[in-house]
């Protein structure tokens, strides 16, 4: 019987000698891995050092060798390779850097093939997506007069508190819009122009001369629906009446070049369109399915409050060229879609600037995925 303590110390001896073998295979592969990244620019007295350094390690494999020359022939080895590659300076920033430059090309490629983020910029999907909107408070609670929790708060409903005031005394030119930022209303005081929601009502007449620190507005204005965009579905599937569809202006007269727009898809290649409020006729017959262009036309809730309870109307103002009456009919060709927005009352779409090409889709709005809302998650 071998005693206790001389099994032990076996074991021990053992054990050494195979994290010691583990060792010098390791180094070994260090080895190959450096002459494969950097064998071009290494001189011919730094490969000689490291490939001497290799054979040591490998005649004490091979020989049988005990721990503590393998290891001697490992540190040769390690240092051999220090000196044909020395450490960087901020290794690891670099390394956190490539890092970060592989995730960007990962969430690039999946921006391009897999899903695109879209924000709604306007009310015109109203109430099923909303843009930005406002509303009027000038008494703001605890949340956000702490930047901290107004910060918070924001990250999680995109809610801010804005407080715009006259910086410069002078006299009110009255409010215009910008075509480049359909989310945004330009007050003029004097030389001063201040940005508010473009939802504002204005609370002067032009011509009122104002005071320094006079209220121009104050309340909340939350961000729009953030939603992604199956840039997938539409390759393998034929586009389906009645889907959330995102699409680019290009080619299409009478519209900013260059962007996107939301809509929702009413009429698909072949359709007969009309208008017979609050109704919009297909082919022939008052459109109820899918259930949503049953609940804007029947005014169902939530469209049966102002101003989303008006059902489909013809479009108005001077801009207005398609389904003016109840008898004016579109027929789409073989490659055209009809986009019209759920808040008909107030939406550009395919009543004033026709048919969407198909080569124009990107594909159907998927989900909301910020603000968080009672519309977070799957797009009906």
């Amino acid at each position: 019987m071998i005693p206790g303590s001389a099994m032990m110390i076996s074991l021990m001896q053992w054990n050494r000698l195979r994290r010691a073998r583990k060792r010098a295979r390791e180094a070994l592969q260090h080895a190959k891995h450096l002459r494969r990244m950097r064998e071009d620019i290494l001189t011919s007295a730094q490969l000689n050092d490291v490939a001497e350094a290799e054979r040591r390690i490998r005649d004490a494999l091979r020989s049988g060798a005990g721990a503590e020359p393998l290891d001697a022939a490992s540190e040769l080895l390690y240092e051999a390779l220090g000196r044909a590659a020395p450490p960087r300076r901020a290794a690891s920033l670099r390394d956190h850097a490539e890092v970060l430059v592989v995730a960007v090309a990962v969430a690039m490629a999946f921006r391009t093939y897999f899903l695109q983020p879209f924000k709604i910029p306007t009310g015109s999907m109203q109430p099923t997506l909303y843009g930005i909107h406002s509303r009027e408070d000038d008494n703001p609670g605890i949340a956000d007069r702490v930047l901290p929790l107004k910060v918070a708060k924001w990250m999680i409903t995109g809610e801010w508190y804005k407080r715009v005031t006259v910086e410069v005394p002078g006299e009110y030119k009255g409010i215009r819009f910008l075509n480049d930022d359909p989310s945004v209303a330009i007050a003029q005081v004097g030389p001063i122009q201040y940005k508010l929601p473009r939802d504002a009502r204005p609370r002067f007449r032009p011509g009122a001369y104002l005071e320094y620190g006079t209220l121009l507005w104050a309340g909340y204005v939350t961000a729009g629906d953030h939603v992604f965009v199956d840039r997938v579905r539409w390759n393998f599937t034929r586009p389906k009446r009645g889907s959330v569809m995102v699409f680019t202006t290009d080619g299409i007269t009478a519209l900013p070049q260059g962007t996107h727009y939301i809509k929702r898809m009413a009429g698909v290649p072949g359709d007969r369109l009309r208008i017979d409020a609050p109704f919009l006729v297909v082919n022939g017959r008052p459109l109820l399915h899918p259930d949503k262009f049953r609940m804007i036309s029947e005014k169902v809730p939530p469209h049966d409050v102002p101003p989303y309870n008006r059902g489909y109307i013809p479009p108005e103002g001077p801009e207005a060229s398609y389904l003016l009456t109840p008898a004016d009919e579109v027929v789409l060709g073989p490659d055209e879609y009809w986009a019209l927005g759920d808040n008909t009352g107030n939406s550009r779409d395919s009543r004033y600037w026709g048919p969407v090409p198909r080569g124009n889709l990107v594909g159907p709005g998927a989900i909301v995925y910020w603000p968080v809302s009672s519309r977070w998650g799957l797009i009906r």
